[in-house]
């Protein structure tokens, strides 16, 4: 079953739109959209299991230059 999720990412002053295009090229990124509020950039992504997402978050998307906090939500179904 695919597991999907939005993660909430703060960045560096003015590195939003950089994060946002390097985002969009990571296999399972669906969307990456800059955003105004506490959070700059929001991605949506999805992954075969838990531990692929985690492995996503960790190993692809906070090696991004320029990311300094990210909030994974995984989405579920109630």
């Amino acid at each position: 079953m695919t597991v999907h999720a939005y993660v909430l990412i703060q960045t560096d002053i003015g590195k939003a739109a950089h994060v946002a295009d390097e985002l969009d090229g990571i296999d399972g990124v669906t969307q990456a959209k800059a955003v105004t509020g506490p959070y700059d950039v929001i991605v949506q992504v999805e992954a075969p299991s838990m531990n692929d997402l985690g492995r996503m978050v960790v190993r692809d998307i906070q090696q991004i230059a320029g990311i300094t906090r990210t909030i994974t939500c995984p989405v579920v179904r109630l």
